[in-house]
C-alpha cells in the first residue's frame, strides 16, 4: 500500500476523547483534501474537539455553524468560490444527528441543487456530543440515554435516501481502513457536483468499550457485514473486496455486539432483526452491483 501523506492538518491539541475515530478519520480526510479546504461543521463532537480558544487543532479554515445549516452554508460557500474561479474544497463534516435527523432537509436541498461539495457524515450512531441520546442512525437493540432498554426501531437508511438524489458519487468508509477512506475522499474531490461519504465512527464512551479497541471494533463492523464498504460512481455500484468476503464468510455478529456495552442484554428478537436487516441490505447491494435492479 502507498503511504499516506506526511502533512498534518489536525494537530495533537484536540480535546477529543481517547480512541475517537471521528477525529482520526478527519485526519485522513484532510490529508486527502490538502490545505485549500474549508470545513463546515455543525453542532457535533467535531465542533468541540477543535481545541480551546485561542488555540486550535485545525490547520485549515473551519466554519462552525448551526445544527441544521451545514449543507445550506456549504452550498452558498461553494457557489461563491466557483464564481471567483477558485477550486477550494468545501467539505461538510457532520455527525449523524446533524445529517440523518436535524440537517436532512438542508442536505437534500444541496444535493438536489447539484452543489459542488463533499458531505461527510461521521456516524457514531447517536448524539454523542450531548450524552449519547438515540438518533435516527442508532441501530435496533442499542442502549442510549434515551433508550435505556435498547432501541426498538430500525435505523434510518440515509444511504438510500442520498442515492435517490442521483448524485455523481457516494461511498461508505471507516477509519479502520485508512487507505480506503483516503482514496475515496481523493476520488470524491476530483468529481464535480455533490458527493457524499458515510463514515462509521465507533465511539468508546458512547458504545462502552475500551478506547484502545476502536480500530478493532471498526474492523469487526465490516467483517461481520454490519457495515458494508462500497462506492457508487455515476450510478455504478462497486462493493469493496473486504465486504464481499464478509458477505460470503462473515465473522459472527456476536463478536461485534459482545465487545460493546451498549448491546449488553440485547434481546434475541432485536438481534434477529439486526441480522435480518443486514442480510436484506446484502441482497439489495449484490443485486445492484450485478445490474439486477
Amino acid at each position: 500500500m502507498n503511504p499516506l501523506p506526511s502533512e498534518e492538518y489536525v494537530h495533537k491539541c484536540t480535546t477529543a476523547c481517547a480512541g475517537c475515530t471521528s477525529s482520526l478519520s478527519l485526519r485522513y480526510v484532510l490529508k486527502a483534501a490538502g490545505p485549500d479546504t474549508v470545513l463546515v461543521v455543525p453542532a457535533c463532537c467535531t465542533a468541540v474537539l477543535q481545541g480551546v480558544y485561542p488555540a486550535t487543532a485545525m490547520n485549515v479554515t473551519v466554519y462552525n455553524i448551526a445544527f441544521a445549516a451545514a449543507a445550506a452554508t456549504a452550498a452558498g460557500m461553494a457557489a461563491a468560490f466557483r464564481r471567483q474561479g477558485r477550486s477550494t474544497n468545501v467539505i461538510c463534516y457532520a455527525g449523524d444527528g446533524g445529517t440523518v435527523d436535524i440537517g436532512i432537509q438542508a442536505l437534500s436541498g444541496a444535493l438536489e441543487r447539484s452543489t459542488d461539495f463533499l458531505y461527510i457524515c461521521y456516524d457514531n450512531e447517536a448524539y454523542g456530543n450531548t450524552g449519547m441520546q438515540r438518533s435516527g442512525s442508532t441501530p435496533i437493540g442499542a442502549v442510549t440515554t434515551t433508550t435505556p432498554a435498547g432501541k426498538i426501531d430500525q435505523k434510518k437508511d440515509i444511504d438510500r435516501i442520498v442515492a435517490a438524489h442521483n448524485i455523481p458519487y457516494m461511498a461508505t468508509a471507516s477509519a479502520a481502513y485508512p487507505q480506503d477512506l483516503y482514496a475515496k475522499v481523493k476520488k470524491a474531490l476530483s468529481i464535480p457536483g455533490p458527493k457524499f461519504i458515510h463514515l462509521l465512527s465507533p465511539c468508546p464512551p458512547g458504545w462502552r468499550y475500551s478506547a484502545e479497541r476502536s480500530v478493532e471494533v471498526g474492523k469487526l463492523a465490516v467483517k461481520t457485514g454490519l457495515w458494508v464498504l462500497y462506492e457508487r460512481e455515476h450510478g455504478q455500484l462497486k462493493i469493496n473486496p473486504v465486504s464481499k468476503t464478509a458477505m460470503k464468510r462473515p465473522v459472527p455478529i456476536e463478536d461485534y455486539l459482545s465487545v460493546q456495552g451498549r448491546f449488553r442484554g440485547i434481546s434475541k428478537e432485536a438481534e434477529r432483526a439486526l441480522k435480518a436487516s443486514m442480510e436484506q441490505q446484502h441482497r439489495r447491494l449484490l443485486a445492484e452491483e450485478a445490474g439486477a435492479c
